[in-house]
């Protein structure tokens, strides 16, 4: 099958995490808005599609997945659906539903990233909102970051197949989330990274494993690979890092 992603151009964002399960597994995927963003069909047909009065059931808002004639919307609802279809996920359904969960505590971390820079309002700009948006990345960076740290790495601790992976003895689309997680808070808080990583052996050594991946290495060296940049969910406001 080949699967159609839809997910705004320009940003990596929340359409990066479901990218690289399709390319650790080698699918067969259209980057829709991507693909066609020098023309702008690809944004007209993402746009079509979310607006299409024949849809009975619309996606809220990108990233969406078409698979054949099903339209899959959520981050972790899509990953839940590839997952088993990718080889990315546990047979079992209590291991499938625990690495569900833990993507699920991965997207609450990256909602609070997000807020680090947009702690008001979506609607408005970062500078409409720079004084609060530096109490909630010290809050962040000081309480809420080594929280979600800490526990991912008591997880890969109490894993009882290893310490290689997040769940169970082969690596999972948390894994690859984990991973994106990882390099996205060493761009926006590299000097807080710094400091964490001493404490998160386990995430660290996790990150690394997956970065010399065959596959995973090819994408992330490629033009394919959107970088980071300050339109995304991730941005390097030095300000913040403190």
């Amino acid at each position: 099958m080949q699967y159609e992603l839809y997910y705004w151009p320009g940003i990596q964002g929340r359409g990066e995490f479901i990218r690289l399960a399709l390319e650790e597994a080698g699918a067969d995927y259209v980057d829709v808005c991507r693909r066609a963003e020098s023309s702008g069909m690809g944004m007209a047909a993402m746009m079509q599609l979310m607006e299409s009065p024949e849809l009975a059931q619309l996606p809220f808002a990108p990233p969406f997945l078409k698979a054949g004639p099903q339209i899959i919307a959520q981050t972790s609802n899509i990953l839940l659906f590839l997952g088993p279809r990718l080889g990315l996920a546990p047979e079992d359904e209590a291991g499938r539903l625990w690495v569900h969960q833990l993507q699920l505590t991965i997207a609450d971390m990256l909602t609070e990233v997000h807020d680090t820079h947009h702690p008001i309002g979506s609607g408005l700009y970062y500078e409409d909102q720079k004084p609060e948006a530096l109490r909630r990345a010290q809050d962040f960076t000081r309480m809420r970051l080594p929280k979600f740290l800490g526990y991912f790495e008591s997880v890969i601790g109490r894993n009882p197949a290893g310490t290689d992976w997040l769940a169970g003895e082969a690596m999972t689309y948390a894994d690859l989330s984990m991973f994106q997680m990882i390099e996205g808070l060493r761009y926006a808080f590299p000097r807080n990274m710094k400091r964490l990583e001493r404490d998160i052996p386990l995430l660290v050594a996790l990150h690394d494993r997956i970065a010399s991946r065959k596959r995973i290495k090819a994408y992330v060296t490629s033009k394919r690979r959107q970088a980071f940049n300050n339109d995304g969910i991730f941005r390097a406001y030095k300000e913040l890092d403190q």
